[in-house]
Parts: structure tokens; C-alpha cells; sequence
């Protein structure tokens, strides 16, 4: 009987792996919908899962370790809990049979839920060492209790070999599964912290970022400003001061727009878009800084058919002219950059290969991350805005860079749809 009821054991441990993984898995998706009722999952699964596959099966006893999430989940659940457990249990034995055995459960586990519907107000508040000095003696009342109404009330004989390998092997039980659960929630608890650390970490780095970067131009468009009203200072001078002071604007414009755009990263308005058309939109639009630089865009599209993708038309276009505005800036000396517009199977690929600096492979990890740069001004709200508008439209961004050579970006993008030109 000892192995069958290590078996049993066995069956309970089952639910907590499951109540483990869960929460894993809710940490490392972010899912929201698992919240703290989630726990319950254990001793209702336990419980039905002891009483359905029993140790022994007799006249009017059942033999399992049912108690042992009963108490449990009555002590972490509270009353509504209880109440649920003891209805499960009831209802499950009145099926399985035997008379006697039900009305002593009819007894039994309604007597012990009240019992904890006063001790669970304290319990969680407990060391975990009190804890398991409350499993134990519950499941000491919960045998003299069972055993008393068994033998004085319905005169049943048991041997009292079966009552110690029982009651040993639910004290074990009860110790182990609570050290577990408690285990279980303390990592949960840390789960939760990091979480809401990560995000305030995000949070403050952003800040931080965009008040230093926003900051900067606006002290310098107030200087120039301030310049422009002096009376000893020419025409020329002044459109001069006007023309930095409207520059230190825009590039506060630009920060801003950034961050907007990550803080909305998700399409509102999708619609079919042409790849080769935005691609060309975006190259006219940055063509201009490309001069002042003295860079050349070398297009290449593939012509044979018109590809579609699905997609937010301005946000797209912010991420490509963010990727050719980086290499644009990565290139000290004059240079060129290389768009491709290549189709592969059920994907489109984008590929903008530039002649810059490069990157370690370090940096490459690190592109997308509100707060990481290459460059010597800047947030990289850019990039990581760029990422977050590939990943929304269901595509991947690939990084490959040798230092002094130049970084090439590959953008994959499901297609839509394909017509012949």
C-alpha cells in the first residue's frame, strides 16, 4: 500500500509543475490573463486526479490523499476556495459509492472546512515554518477525526497498520507540497518584481533620454533667439541664427515623433502597401541629406512583378528612412548605400546595405533597446522604433556588420499579394 500511496503522492506533485510552467510561461510572454486565481488550478486538479485513480477501493472506504490539497487550498484559497473543494469532494465520493464511507466525508470535510475558514485569515501571514507546523497538526485532527466517526459513530473496524502508513505518508505529503508551493510563490513574487522593474527601467531610461535630448536644441534655439533680438546684429547674421535656431527645432521634432510613434507602435490604419513604392518614396525623401553628405542611394527593385504588403504606410516609411538615415550617418567619408528589393518565396526581402563604420558583434545585440546608441548624439529611439514596426507587421530584422566595412539590414515581411506588371 506504501508504493500505491507514493504513487498517489506522485499525482499531486502533478498540478504543481503545471502551476510552475504556467507562471514561466506567463512571465516570459507577458500574459496578462493568468493572474492569481490561476493557484486554484492545484487543489481542485489534485483532488479530482487522488480521487479519481484511489490507492484502495473498499466496502466503505476510499483511500487516497485527498486531504492533503483539501487543507492546502482551503489554507492559501480562503472560504471561496473551500467551499468549491469541499463540493468537488462530496460530489466525487457520492459517485464513487460506498455509504458509510460517504457520510463520513459528509461530516468529515465540512468540519474541517469551518476550521480553516478561521485559519486562513492568519496563515499566509505565517513563517514557513508555523506553516508546516499547522499542515501537520491539521492532518493529525483530520485521521482522529476520521477514525473517531469511523469506529464510535459508524462502528467500522480499521487495522492500525493501514492508519500509520496513511498518516506518515500524509505528514511527508503535506510538509513536501507546502515547502513546493511556497517555493513556487516566492518565484513568482520575484517574477513580478522583475517585470515591474524591467518597466520602470524602461521608463526612467526613456525619460531620461528624450528630457536630455529634447533639452538640448531648445536651450540652443533659446540662445540663438535671444541673439536675434540684439540690435547690433546684421540681416545675414540673423537669418543665419534663424535658420540653426528652426534646425534645432526640427531635430527636437524628430525626438519627439520617435517616441510617439514606439508609443503607438501598433498599426491603426492598416492597408495594402507597395513595396517599391514606399521604398522609392523614402528614398526621395532622404535624398537631400544624402547630398549634403555626399552619399549616393544605388536602387536596385525587382521590376518583373508588383509585391504587397500589409502594413501602417507613414510608420513604414519612418522605419526605412530610419535604417538609411543611421548608415547615412555612419559614413564619414563619401560612400554609397545599396537598397534591394528581392522576393523569396512567401516573404519580400529589403536590404540596405551601407559603407559605414560597422558594428561589433555586441552593438548588433544590442540594436533596438530604447537607450542604446552608436552614434555620439543620440536615444536610439530610432532603431528600436524601427524594430517594433517590423515585428508589428508580422517581420524580422537581420543585422550582419563588419567593422570599417559597413552593416547591411535585412528586413523580411510576409507578402501579401503579387500581381504581374
Amino acid at each position: 500500500m506504501t508504493k500505491d500511496l507514493l504513487i498517489n503522492f506522485l499525482i499531486i506533485l502533478f498540478p504543481l509543475f503545471l502551476l510552475q510552467m504556467s507562471y514561466l510561461v506567463k512571465y516570459v510572454y507577458r500574459l496578462d490573463a493568468l493572474k492569481g486565481s490561476f493557484l486554484t488550478i492545484f487543489p481542485i486538479l489534485s483532488i479530482v486526479l487522488c480521487m479519481l485513480f484511489p490507492v484502495v477501493i473498499e466496502e466503505d472506504f476510499v483511500w487516497d490523499l485527498r486531504w492533503i490539497p483539501f487543507l492546502l487550498g482551503g489554507l492559501y484559497g480562503g472560504y471561496r476556495l473551500g467551499i468549491i473543494l469541499i463540493v468537488i469532494t462530496l460530489l466525487i465520493r457520492y459517485l464513487t459509492g460506498g455509504e458509510n464511507g460517504f457520510y463520513i466525508s459528509c461530516i468529515s470535510f465540512p468540519l474541517m472546512g469551518v476550521s480553516l475558514f478561521f485559519i486562513s485569515k492568519y496563515y499566509l501571514k505565517m513563517s514557513i515554518s508555523k506553516k508546516i507546523l499547522i499542515g501537520i497538526s491539521l492532518i493529525f485532527i483530520v485521521q482522529t477525526l476520521t477514525q473517531f466517526i469511523s469506529t464510535q459513530v459508524f462502528e467500522l473496524t480499521i487495522g492500525i497498520s493501514l492508519w500509520k502508513q496513511y498518516f506518515t505518508i500524509q505528514v511527508i505529503g503535506i510538509v513536501v507540497v507546502i515547502l513546493l508551493w511556497e517555493a513556487i510563490l516566492t518565484n513568482f513574487q520575484v517574477l513580478e518584481k522583475l517585470v515591474k522593474a524591467e518597466k520602470l527601467q524602461i521608463v526612467s531610461h526613456l525619460a531620461a533620454s528624450i528630457s536630455h535630448e529634447v533639452r538640448n536644441p531648445l536651450t540652443v534655439t533659446r540662445g540663438y533667439i535671444q541673439m536675434l533680438s540684439e540690435d547690433d546684429v546684421s540681416s545675414h547674421t540673423k537669418v543665419q541664427y534663424a535658420n540653426i535656431a528652426l534646425k534645432e527645432l526640427d531635430r527636437a521634432t524628430d525626438v519627439i515623433n520617435d517616441y510617439l510613434t514606439f508609443a503607438s507602435i501598433n498599426p491603426e490604419n492598416k492597408e495594402r502597401l507597395r513595396v517599391s513604392e514606399e521604398i522609392q518614396h523614402v528614398v526621395n525623401s532622404i535624398k537631400p541629406l544624402a547630398n549634403e553628405n555626399g552619399t549616393g542611394l544605388k536602387l536596385s527593385l525587382f521590376e518583373e512583378e508588383t509585391y504587397y504588403i500589409i502594413g501602417e504606410k507613414k510608420k513604414f516609411q519612418q522605419c526605412l528612412f530610419n535604417i538609411l538615415k543611421n548608415g547615412l550617418e555612419s559614413m564619414q567619408d563619401d560612400g554609397e548605400i545599396y537598397i534591394h528589393l528581392i522576393p523569396n518565396a512567401a516573404n519580400i526581402q529589403i536590404m540596405i546595405q551601407d559603407q559605414g563604420i560597422g558594428m561589433t558583434q555586441e552593438q548588433i545585440y544590442r540594436l533596438g533597446e530604447p537607450y542604446f546608441t552608436t552614434k555620439n548624439k543620440g536615444t536610439g529611439l530610432g532603431l528600436m522604433v524601427s524594430y517594433s514596426v517590423i515585428k508589428s507587421m508580422d517581420g524580422t530584422i537581420h543585422v550582419s556588420s563588419v567593422q570599417g566595412k559597413g552593416t547591411c539590414f535585412t528586413i523580411n515581411l510576409p507578402i501579401h499579394r503579387y500581381e504581374p506588371i
